[in-house]
Parts: C-alpha cells; sequence; structure tokens
C-alpha cells in the first residue's frame, strides 16, 4: 500500500473524528457555543438560509448567546426560527440583537445527553472500523494479485490497525472530555 493511500486512511478515520466532534459541539450543555445555533434556518428573501448568514452569533458570557441581525426587517424571522428550533430557546430581542440564556439543565437531561453523545461516538467508531475493514481488504487484494508480499501486507496491516487505534483513543478522549462537560455545567 502506497504512502499516499495509508494517508488517504488516516483521512477518512480523522474525518469520523472531525464529524464526531461536530456533532457533540452542537449538544446542549448548559454552557453557550455558537454551534448551538447552527443547525437554525431563518426563512429570509423567499428561501431557507442558515442563521449565521443572516446575523453574528456571539457568546457574551459563559450562559448566553447573543445574535446581531444585520437587517432589520428579519429581526422577526429569526426569533420565530429560534423559538421553532426545538433547543428549548427564547430569545430577547432589543432592537436588532436578540440575547438568549442557556437554562441550566436537570438530572434527566444531562442522562439524555450523555446518551446522545455515546451514541454519537460508536458511530464515529463504526465508521472508523469501517474505514480499517476496507483497507484490509484492498492489502488482501494486492496480496493475492501479487502487488505485494505476505511481509508487506502484514506490516502495512499493523499501520492501519495503529492508525485505528490511536483514533479510537482520540474519540474516547472527546466523549470522556464531553461527559465531563455535561456532568460539570
Amino acid at each position: 500500500m502506497a504512502e499516499s493511500e495509508l494517508g488517504e486512511i488516516r483521512r477518512r478515520m480523522q474525518g469520523a473524528l472531525d464529524v464526531l466532534k461536530h456533532e457533540l459541539a452542537g449538544l446542549r450543555t448548559g454552557r453557550a457555543s455558537t454551534a448551538l445555533l447552527e443547525p437554525v434556518t431563518v426563512d429570509a428573501y423567499g428561501s431557507a438560509m442558515p442563521l449565521n448568514q443572516v446575523g453574528t452569533i456571539s457568546v457574551p458570557e459563559p450562559r448566553a448567546l447573543t445574535v446581531q441581525v444585520w437587517d432589520r426587517a428579519l429581526v422577526k424571522a429569526v426569533e420565530k426560527a429560534i423559538r421553532g428550533a426545538g433547543l428549548g430557546l427564547n430569545p430577547v430581542v432589543e432592537g436588532q440583537v436578540m440575547r438568549i440564556l442557556i437554562p441550566e439543565l436537570n438530572a434527566e437531561r444531562r442522562a439524555e445527553l450523555a446518551r446522545v453523545a455515546h451514541k454519537y461516538a460508536e458511530q464515529s467508531r463504526i465508521a472508523v472500523r469501517n474505514v480499517r475493514r476496507d483497507g484490509m481488504e484492498r492489502l488482501k487484494r494486492r496480496e493475492k494479485d501479487g502487488d505485494i508480499t505476505q511481509d508487506e501486507h502484514r506490516h502495512q496491516g499493523a499501520e492501519i490497525q495503529k492508525a485505528t487505534d490511536q483514533i479510537i483513543k482520540e474519540i474516547d478522549r472527546t466523549l470522556a472530555t464531553k461527559e465531563a462537560e455535561i456532568k460539570q455545567v
């Protein structure tokens, strides 16, 4: 397996980790994050637009978000979109700025968030293992075709396994960090 093929396998595994980090960032933990409002779309100018394309989202304090709407005519649409996004958030409109306080989490909600985080992590582990399986199958085919020797197959298989183990450890670390954040807040 050429170094470029191993690099491609590592890139795909890293992609699974990046998706996990993005999904976990969107989980509301009682701490404000701009990622919390990423899924919100606003009916603006005749189409559905992401919130970050009609205003600036910022985190002025640990438990509050602000949205500075650029077009005064869209303030009501942005407010409606945030309330209707199913995030349990209630913006307070102050001119073209919206203040959104992040409510405290109760024990039941924390447990639910932890379950969701575990589900996301397991999906990422499965994706990484699928990439590993594809790489191993490619090695078997190349050995069968006579492109590589049995020793090369064994060595490259070990490299793929090493990359897999590194990414799985990183997934576990990322999950542990998120769980601590969920429990701490």
